[in-house]
């Protein structure tokens, strides 16, 4: 062999060394790498999840769900829970997957299963089977919750003020098949009633998990919540879907308010509000040009719509399945927003009650703010009210209730929360001489007959002069407006308390 052939045959082998090298060199990085603190570097744009992408393309030989819990598992560590925090928890179940599983639920709040003035907050996780990063993520919460409430500022803010409800999967059957939709192949954040597309409209063809989550909001008035989703980094608000079903942004009355709340959740974020995709992190789900086309039978839209309830779709991981080694960094990275995001509902908004001037009674009456077309219900037995609003200059609070007089006051909301009690005066009317309260009279037939006998009998003196007692009175009432302001500083900002 000449020495140029023998010089050729070591180049060959120096490079196929090389090769070889570089690629074992390769390989070991990247099993050791984790996604601690490299997330903000802004790579998650090259890796944008489409919200509607083919389920088919994530399905993989290998078991993407490993050391992620499993659907017993997850009842274990929920049941553990609810024995561990019994003090301030209480574990309970809304219904149940096609497949027959519990979907439970964790309460949180220093008096657990008691109707209250405060508001309510829920998280749904795993509403998309394929995506479990949430159904872990809502299991750290509860446990921090439970760890840090007697020690933690904000930890005790939520604990007792506001009524916590987590529903770490939605999704069981969904989880168990790793596939996006449940057992009946059907998506779930498309099963509900919607706006602008008329489907779903028959509630008994709807699936389990569905008429589970819309029977829980029958039964508890929650003010805002949140569904944890994966495959993306946005905080994504209503609508979801646009009127001539094109892709452009399309806000709903309140959309000052969910950008305010979507912020909240972004901008506490390692690094949400630094994506490269969404301006500041935030996304108007029709407006939403990565998602390919608007969503229509969403679970966010249909909660705003029906429920009274401020729903955000959260998505909190670029990859639906990370290493389950990821998680307490994910778990770390959207702690702060998880926690904000809950407190928001009494460190900002205006809240109170409506009361009836005659006796004092609550008022199950509802609260409008001008200028934004919507209505939020006051609560039947305490009638306590809770409005999400975006902190600006001032806003025009109307109270009303049938059979009485409408209120309405102007509050400025910059910084912290106010609370504004409306006192609202019966209705009056005559019909014929019967002095009565369009709204409080349950009388029979002969009771009014005898009440009209009397009238018109020797006291019809005595009757006309109550009539312009009662008049002089209520004239002086309107007058006087009661306004209380309370300067007491609590952990939730600077409260100021009006009565009106």
């Amino acid at each position: 062999m000449s020495m140029d052939m023998k010089m050729n045959m070591l180049f060959f082998l120096v490079l196929f060394a090389s090769a070889i090298s570089s690629s074992l060199a390769k390989g070991s990085l990247q099993q050791t790498l984790l996604p601690s603190e490299e997330f903000n570097d802004g790579s998650n744009a090259s890796s944008a999840r489409h919200l509607l992408e083919d389920e088919s393309q994530a399905q993989t030989s290998v078991d993407l769900a490993q050391g992620f819990m499993s659907n017993d598992e997850l009842e274990w560590a929920i049941q553990e829970f609810g024995q561990r925090c019994s003090n301030i928890s209480r574990v309970y179940s809304i219904g149940k997957s096609v497949n027959g599983f519990p979907l439970w639920v964790i309460e949180i709040s220093d008096k657990p299963g008691e109707e209250e003035t405060e508001p309510a907050f829920k998280y749904i996780g795993n509403v998309h089977g394929d995506e479990p990063v949430g159904r872990e993520l809502l299991i750290f919460l509860a446990n921090w919750l439970c760890d840090n409430h007697l020690k933690d500022p904000l930890a005790t803010l939520i604990v007792e003020n506001v009524h916590l409800h987590l529903l770490p999967s939605m999704n069981p059957d969904g989880f168990s098949l790793r596939k996006r939709g449940n057992a009946n192949n059907i998506d779930l954040n498309r099963d509900f009633p919607d706006q602008f597309v008329f489907i779903n409209d028959d509630e008994d063809s709807r699936q389990p998990e569905t008429r589970a989550i819309m029977n829980w909001l029958r039964d508890i008035r929650f003010t805002a919540s949140a569904t944890l989703h994966g495959g993306a980094l946005v905080a994504n608000y209503p609508w979801d879907g646009s009127d001539d079903k094109r892709t452009k942004y399309y806000g709903c009355p309140d959309d000052d308010a969910f950008r305010f709340m979507s912020s909240i959740y972004s901008h506490s974020h390692y690094n949400m509000s630094s994506s490269k995709e969404f301006l500041g992190g935030i996304t108007n789900g029709a407006a939403c040009t990565d998602c390919r086309y608007p969503l229509y039978g969403g679970m966010q839209d249909w909660n705003y719509i029906h429920a009274g309830c401020f729903e955000l779709t959260l998505e909190i991981s670029d990859n639906k399945w990370p290493n389950a080694a990821e998680l307490p960094f994910l778990w770390r990275y959207n702690k702060m927003s998880m926690l904000n995001l809950v407190a928001s509902l009494v460190k900002t908004g205006v809240h109170g009650r409506i009361y009836s001037s005659g006796d004092g009674r609550p008022l199950p009456g509802s609260i409008t703010v001008s200028g934004i077309n919507y209505t939020v219900r006051a609560g039947n037995t305490f009638g306590d009210y809770h409005r999400i609003l975006a902190p600006r200059d001032k806003y025009e609070v109307v109270a009303t209730m049938p059979g009485y007089k409408s209120k309405n006051t102007t509050i400025w909301l910059d910084e912290g929360p106010v609370t504004l009690d409306f006192v609202l005066d019966p209705e009056v009317s005559v019909k014929g001489s019967v002095l009565r309260n369009i709204y409080d009279c349950d009388c029979n037939g002969e009771s009014k007959q005898e009440f009209v006998q009397f009238l018109w009998g020797t006291h019809l003196e005595v009757f006309f002069v109550v009539i312009v007692v009662l008049g002089f009175l209520l004239l002086l009432f309107q007058r006087r407006q009661k306004v209380k302001f309370s300067t007491s500083r609590q952990s939730a900002g600077a409260k100021r308390t009006v009565e009106v």
